[in-house]
């Protein structure tokens, strides 16, 4: 039996429990104005989280690479080639629940950003100066999600019931304080690490 354990676990690669769809986003810098500039976009009103502040991204395709999906949809979203993307690197990924999220940088080598004309997914483009985003952390506020009374979970099964603390239930939500937008959430948390790796956090 441990020859058959050791044949099936050689070679084998771990990956989080329970991740069903598997997304990747790319995070813009430009060179503008003598100083690098994170380039977001606002996701259009007519698709899913509409008006959200986001980077370029979407679902990996099947046999496709996280950094290969990233360059993809950047490129359909943003009507780019993809000899102006030039990938630098990747930073920590995010997973929750059903998803994981990985998130690569990406320098996109144009000289003007405004004369970019995305897609119909994205209603405009703004960018944030590197300067500023490293000079001004965002502020992270708790959110706590309640069990509902009616559910079918089976509490009774469990030490403590109804009172056991989920820690997972408990989240911190970034939101950046005067940047002109509501940048917030996944692509803040994004932003965030980023900013802290060049830290050297």
């Amino acid at each position: 039996m441990m020859d058959k354990i050791k044949e099936k676990l050689e070679g084998y690669t771990a990956k989080p429990l329970g991740v069903t769809k598997h997304y990747a986003v790319l995070l813009p810098l430009i060179w503008e104005n003598d100083e690098w500039q994170v380039l977001y976009q606002i996701r259009s009103y007519t698709i899913s989280q509409p008006g959200e502040v986001a980077f370029p991204g979407g679902r990996v395709e099947a046999g496709e690479a996280f950094s290969q999906a990233a360059v993809r949809e950047t490129i359909e979203e943003l009507n780019l080639s993809a000899d102006v993307i030039e990938l630098v690197g990747e930073i920590d990924y995010f997973v929750y629940q059903d998803r994981e999220i990985h998130c690569f940088i990406g320098h996109l080598m144009i000289e003007n950003w405004r004369a970019i004309t995305p897609n119909n997914e994205v209603e405009r483009l703004f960018t944030i100066p590197l300067r500023q985003l490293l000079e001004t952390a965002p502020t992270y506020y708790k959110l706590k999600a309640d069990f509902r009374k009616d559910s079918d979970f089976p509490f009774e099964r469990i030490n403590q019931g109804e009172n056991y603390r989920f820690g997972h239930q408990n989240r911190k939500i970034p939101f950046y304080e005067h940047v002109g937008e509501n940048l917030w959430g996944m692509t803040a948390q994004f932003t965030h690490r980023f900013v802290e790796i060049l830290q050297g956090k």
